[in-house]
């Protein structure tokens, strides 16, 4: 697997900052759990003994006589071994057992003290460039979606725009747009940010992770001479009160995975998939907007969008994709971890265990988009997310022919560090020419 180059340059520090306040890391504690994998790159060989190092430290000294629990097994999975130990010195080495197919083994640390819990983490690898996915491609899956982008594309785009005053700078116009998808009357919303200089300029399309929330617009690659669309992908506008979308996020919209996951024609994210090629189009529409040169970014269900829309739409020149979910959802069928929303683990899978769930999944489980990919990407994530489990992710990013790069920050969860937007903003600017 590749590294991107480290070379940030300095124009992306704006964006650095911006994004790494939304997606950071999380908050330092009194009481630190560190634990890792023995080996320097968390990688073992199926069969191999994995070892994980545990310190516990206050101040980045170990805590003596603090009292812990352990689990080992397959991530997202029963664990396989627990057992409680007292940490004399602040420092242990446990035996985490082994797998013996590609995959990823788990080890949770929960430490004592005075009274209060303290977790940590770590996944060791095993051969992950041999994980496979679990999901199959349905026979008419190319000619689902084509029949899907054909009937949408007869569909009036009826453009609103309405420009935002207060969030206009010296360089950029910034606009609420919406604009029809899917079915008439039913519309697409999201912030435009476009250059007020004269010329022609690539674009950014930019996909949103799960939930539901307003958006501000990537104005700091506006400013670089870059069209910005952020969109939304839940029909409705983007620039409300935050509390407006609190109440419709645990109302109307709570649980909106699993929308009509028993018919594939009527299932959620058919309306969000052809949202994301939509708003490709009304980008090709723009008079600004240079023609051709345009790449698609997000994380999480943004990471899979990512891959969604640059498989669905071959103007899409490149795709940066933050530990992509909806990847390989059928692998807890399969007694290994799937890919958020998790519609099969042990939680859910009285819910969602039936036959025409699990053929609907097939039509937009990414990995069923990730063999389809022709254009080159950005992809970055870590061993320790629990949201998108590296097992699935990787099920996804092994079967992609196209030019790949990955990032990898093996201690990282559901999160980043600011070097990897870095990266992936260098990569998705030197792709548009910037």
């Amino acid at each position: 697997m590749k590294k991107f180059s480290k070379q940030i340059v300095a124009s992306s520090i704006f964006i650095i900052v911006f994004v790494s306040s939304l997606l950071a890391q999380p908050a330092q504690t009194l009481i630190d759990v560190n634990i890792a994998p023995e080996k320097s790159d968390w990688v073992y060989k199926p069969n191999e003994k994995a070892k994980f190092n545990l310190s516990v430290t206050k101040n980045n000294i170990p805590v003596q006589n603090v009292s812990v629990w352990y689990e080992v097994g397959p991530e997202m999975m029963p664990p396989l071994k627990k057992e409680n130990i007292v940490l004399k010195n602040g420092t242990a080495t446990i035996d985490g057992g082994t797998l013996k197919e590609a995959g990823f083994l788990r080890c949770r640390v929960v430490a004592t003290y005075e009274g209060k819990e303290y977790a940590g983490l770590a996944t060791a690898a095993f051969n992950p460039e041999g994980i496979r996915p679990t999901t199959d491609e349905p026979k008419d899956f190319i000619g689902f979606w084509d029949e899907a982008k054909a009937a949408n594309a007869k569909i009036p785009m009826d453009a609103k725009v309405r420009l935002l005053p207060e969030r206009c700078t010296e360089k950029i116009n910034v606009y609420e747009v919406n604009i029809q998808n899917y079915k008439p009357g039913t519309r697409l919303f999201g912030i435009l940010c476009v250059p007020k200089a004269a010329g022609k300029y690539p674009a950014i399309l930019r996909v949103p992770g799960a939930g539901v929330r307003p958006y501000n617009g990537d104005t700091g690659n506006a400013e670089k001479g870059v069209i910005t669309f952020e969109i939304g992908i839940h029909g409705i506008p983007v620039t409300m009160d935050a509390s407006v979308y609190d109440n419709i996020r645990t109302a109307s919209l709570d649980g909106y995975q699993n929308y009509n996951l028993d018919d594939k024609d009527r299932y959620y994210y058919k309306r969000v998939y052809l949202g994301c090629v939509r708003a490709v189009d009304y980008i090709f529409s723009l008079p600004e907007f240079d023609g051709n040169n345009i790449v698609v970014l997000g994380g999480s269900q943004g990471g899979a969008l990512s891959i969604v829309t640059a498989a669905l739409d071959n103007r899409i020149k490149g795709l940066v994709a933050f530990y992509p979910a909806l990847s390989d959802v059928t692998g807890y069928l399969h007694n290994r971890a799937g890919g958020w929303p998790h519609f099969f683990n042990a939680a859910n899978l009285s819910f969602n265990n039936s036959p025409q769930k699990i053929e609907t999944s097939k039509y937009y489980d990414v990995v069923n988009f990730a063999r389809h990919l022709k254009v080159p990407g950005f992809y970055s994530w870590g061993y320790n997310d629990v949201t998108c489990p590296p097992t699935s992710m990787y099920a996804a990013y092994n079967v992609i022919t196209a030019p790949k790069t990955l990032f990898l920050v093996e201690e990282t969860g559901h999160w980043t560090y600011p070097e990897q937007w870095g990266m992936a903003y260098e990569f998705a600017l030197n792709i548009l020419g910037k």
